[in-house]
């Protein structure tokens, strides 16, 4: 399926890889839900991927309808005892079931049991980010010591003569840190004179040997980000930049610089791409970055990102390193949320950074065009950010869900039918108010 995504383009392809990065957050977020309430003695009636009409379903043995419905852009669990989707009480039903059918609905179990059924939809869907970076970065590994070329990238036009294999000792005479050493690489990088070819002493067969490599980092295009200038003219992963408004250029940092200096007027770049020139026209555009701290930067940017010259060989990564890796990669999209967010709310960056279903749709498309990897990727970094929404304490979302236990436990009681309708209306009129103004934003922006 994610394969073909990319012959299908425009409308078509797009909303295929929505569907797709939807409705697997959606099952994983629904499932946490399910199978906590199940375990904790909570009856799940319906379980549905969609909505409307209803295409497939069939009933477990534990009486639990899974359904596939017509619209794929969400789904629900409705338990016993729900009046509908969104977990509203079915006072009449509920006062027809015998004392004992009571403790196996959401809104008549112990408090403890309702909690955590709803927290495990959130939940759930940090675990899949969890696990889908840590076996990403598993997969990647680490950079093997000493730094080894696996394989050569695109580099342009320029002669090289570094090989698979190569054992790379020193860079025009200098010597090579360890990769690790991140600092002690940055410093080889800057001192590096910025042209191409380099000479490059290798290990090779076990002999010493000089040979003509590229600029470390060449101006060359490793990813590139969606509804980003050089994405929307056609720019293509392996692409080198070789010159700027005519000006050659052999590094990286050169584009940037370019970049940066043009302040947003149109840029001519000379890209070589497998063997033949091209020349683009972009338009560099008006970024907010993250920066250290939490706080946020205005940049000059056209949505490519580099690396090296090649695909360092790299080594296994251990299953606890992994995990922590992924842990640490949920838990700073979740903190760049909640910072990118209030920087929006308090006005220190645009409003257009929230994105609506139709940039969400774009984005999908263009992740599944660069590759299985880069699709997987964005469906875990989705998920997080549909976890940590949900935990908003939004009345109808599972954050305000939790709100109300929470005023259980200290009251002692819940919270009045009647007043809980009247949160839940106002809930619903926030939700859909933001998603009307991420829809704006998506046609505006």
């Amino acid at each position: 399926m994610l394969d073909i995504i990319p012959q299908f383009g425009g409308l078509l392809g797009t909303i295929a890889a929505f569907v797709v990065a939807l409705s697997v957050i959606v099952a994983i977020h629904e499932y946490g839900h399910y199978i906590i309430g199940r375990l904790t003695g909570i009856k799940a009636e319906v379980f549905s991927l969609g909505f409307g009409p209803v295409i497939y379903s069939r009933v477990d043995k534990h009486g639990t309808k899974w359904q596939f419905a017509a619209l794929p852009f969400g789904g629900y669990v409705k338990f016993l005892g729900d009046a509908n989707a969104a977990s509203g009480k079915d006072g009449e039903a509920m006062e027809a079931m015998p004392e004992e059918m009571l403790r196996h609905t959401m809104h008549g179990a112990p408090l403890w049991a309702r909690a955590a059924t709803v927290a495990a939809g959130p939940v759930f869907n940090f675990m899949l980010s969890i696990a889908v970076f840590a076996v990403v970065i598993a997969l990647r590994g680490q950079v093997s010591e000493p730094l080894t070329v696996g394989e050569m990238r695109p580099t342009g036009p320029a002669i090289v003569e570094l090989m698979t294999g190569d054992e790379i000792l020193k860079i025009g005479g200098m010597d090579v840190p360890s990769f690790e050493d991140s600092a002690g690489f940055d410093d080889l990088a800057t001192a590096l004179p910025k042209q191409s070819p380099l000479e490059y002493t290798v290990l090779r067969g076990g002999q010493e040997r000089v040979v003509a490599g590229p600029y470390l980092y060449p101006p060359i295009v490793t990813q590139l980000s969606p509804k980003s200038a050089a994405y929307e003219i056609d720019m293509k992963v392996g692409d080198v930049i070789t010159a700027v408004d005519g000006a050659p250029i052999a590094a990286f940092a050169e584009l940037k610089e370019a970049v940066e200096a043009s302040q947003g007027t149109p840029l001519k770049l000379d890209v070589w791409r497998d063997g033949e020139m091209i020349d683009f026209v972009l338009t560099p555009r008006a970024t907010d970055e993250p920066q250290e701290g939490g706080s946020f930067a205005t940049n000059w940017r056209i949505g490519i990102a580099g690396g090296l010259a090649f695909e360092p060989a790299t080594a296994p990564l251990g299953i606890g390193t992994s995990l922590w890796a992924g842990v640490t990669q949920t838990g700073e999209i979740m903190r760049g949320s909640v910072s990118g967010l209030w920087h929006m709310i308090t006005g220190q960056i645009s409003s257009c950074n929230m994105a609506g279903p139709i940039s969400i749709a774009k984005i999908s498309k263009a992740q599944a065009s660069q590759g299985v990897e880069s699709f997987i990727w964005f469906i875990a970094v989705l998920s997080t950010a549909v976890g940590l929404l949900n935990l908003f304490p939004i009345p109808m979302l599972d954050g305000g869900h939790l709100v109300f236990y929470a005023y259980e436990a200290v009251a002692g009681r819940p919270p009045n039918d009647k007043v809980l309708r009247i949160l839940m209306a106002i809930g619903m009129t926030i939700v859909l108010s933001l998603m009307l103004f991420a829809l704006f934003n998506d046609v505006t922006c």
